[in-house]
């Protein structure tokens, strides 16, 4: 497609990310692939892709970070991936129409180039970072909080990784209708670095001890010594 065309539709790209360029070159170059620019002799997109990438991934990490004050890194890293990858930015490029205004080059279009992910995840993060030049961090998060107004997961999509002590009385409760009891035994050492020995007493009268240095550390240690207990006691409970 050539330049005047884009120029005449650039209108409803700019509606559609709710963000209008004082310099339309500026989105001009965002939407100029490598192969169009290696063409024509311009500058491809591509440092503005490298830019927009970073403003992508603040956005996106920062929004989730308030969503979710009670998620882990790991949760956060792994919602972030499926938000920032390159499918997830295609599909919002496609929302979009981007497609049709990307330049490329004869080969390129040939081969479908405007409906490819690599192509529309790419042009959609030049954009970012053309709009971050223009206009500052905070107007491009707000075109990528508009675009991604539906993208974010539920709060109950978060799957925390259950720790020792709700495994053991998922178990317990299972298999004996009764829950373990915790027991802070002793502490010792010196004040700045105490350690603790916590029991648990399962339903079948089994005790166990760990130490750490907290008390919730230590409950987390001996329930994974009971889980390891039960574990091994199994096929002598089954035989």
């Amino acid at each position: 497609m050539d330049t005047e065309k884009i120029l005449m539709d650039l209108a409803d790209l700019q509606d559609g990310i709710h963000y209008h360029f004082r310099q339309v070159k500026l989105l001009l170059h965002a939407l100029t692939h490598s192969s169009y620019a290696n063409e024509q002799q311009l500058s491809s997109n591509e440092r503005l892709e490298f830019l927009g990438d970073a403003v992508l991934e603040l956005s996106v990490s920062q929004e989730l970070f308030r969503r979710f004050p009670e998620a882990a890194e790991g949760e956060l890293t792994r919602m972030r991936a499926r938000l920032v990858n390159e499918p997830a930015l295609a599909d919002l490029a496609r929302t979009l129409n981007l497609g049709q205004y990307i330049m490329l080059g004869k080969g390129e279009t040939s081969q479908g180039g405007a409906d490819r992910n690599s192509v529309l995840s790419d042009t959609m993060e030049a954009i970012f970072g053309a709009v971050y030049l223009e206009a500052g961090f905070e107007q491009a998060q707000q075109v990528i909080l508009h675009l991604y107004r539906h993208c974010w997961p539920e709060t109950d999509r978060v799957i925390r990784p259950k720790d020792n002590k709700s495994k053991l009385q998922e178990i317990t409760q299972r298999e004996d209708k009764s829950r373990p009891t915790y027991r802070l035994e002793r502490s010792t050492g010196p004040e700045h670095a105490k350690e603790y020995v916590v029991s648990v007493t399962l339903p079948s009268g089994q005790v166990l001890e760990a130490q750490a240095s907290s008390v919730k550390k230590a409950e987390q240690q001996v329930a994974a010594a009971a889980l390891k207990f039960l574990l091994e006691a199994a096929p002598e409970t089954e035989s």
